[in-house]
């Protein structure tokens, strides 16, 4: 992010790092929790199916998305809409995969269509899945970062991230958070954990953000905003 210059995009871009990197220096700046707890079910479920399969489809760019797994979310967890052929798996996330300390956790207007390739399905996915299972169960947040710790300790879900391991959030539609235009064009880089000076996180004019890093999770986890949307039309970028 380019530290001489803080455009739009790059508020947004601070945003978004500091409400999933950074949440307890905001939960310290204001005690007041817009989300303290989950909303009705249906304020997270989309009642249109078709709907919801074509914002996870704009994730990633057509050439990409059309050939993809489309999962949607039920009222028991993430189901097949439509069988792909070409690895990648879209769907639209919701706030409850972000950081526990995350004060818009609960935020029901969270729609954060991704499309994850091969690697991250078959080592990131497993985690959306399973705590969105347990979300829908009724858990409370602590109960459920209680959980995601035991599943990571029992091996219950993948304790390695896969070489090459990334996805796409590039859709026109998100709603990524409260701030800004609740929305970034960008890809997510998933590697082992390690320090963010590896990729030359965060250093000025780099493009280059840290997200979030592990434990629990066995990843950190780097994001690159793109100039585009996936439908091809210009996206705002920080410069």
């Amino acid at each position: 992010m380019n530290r001489n210059r803080f455009t739009p995009v790059a508020a947004f871009t601070f945003a978004l790092i500091s409400a999933f990197a950074a949440p307890r220096q905001m939960a310290g700046q204001d005690n007041k929790t817009p989300y303290p707890s989950m909303a009705p079910l249906e304020q997270y479920l989309m009642p249109d199916r078709d709907a919801e399969i074509a914002l996870a489809r704009s994730a990633a760019p057509e050439a990409i998305s059309r050939d993809a797994t489309v999962l949607v979310l039920s009222r028991h967890g993430y189901e097949t809409a439509v069988d792909g052929k070409n690895g990648f798996v879209c769907l639209v996330e919701r706030e409850w995969m972000a950081q526990f300390d995350d004060p818009g956790f609960w935020n029901p207007k969270n729609r954060s269509p991704i499309c994850l390739n091969s690697p991250a399905v078959r080592s990131i996915l497993p985690i959306t899945l399973k705590r969105t299972e347990v979300v829908l169960a009724g858990k409370s947040k602590s109960q459920i970062e209680e959980w995601t710790k035991a599943a990571f300790a029992n091996e219950e879900l993948p304790t390695t991230v896969e070489p090459g391991a990334m996805s796409y959030m590039m859709s026109k539609d998100a709603y990524l958070t409260d701030a800004g235009s609740h929305n970034l064009a960008h890809l997510m880089f998933y590697v082992p954990v390690m320090d963010k000076a590896n990729w030359g996180s965060d250093l000025p004019h780099s493009p280059v953000s840290l997200l979030q890093t592990g434990p629990p999770e066995p990843f950190t986890l780097f994001i690159v905003p793109v100039g585009e949307w996936s439908d091809g039309s210009s996206a705002p970028v920080a410069r």
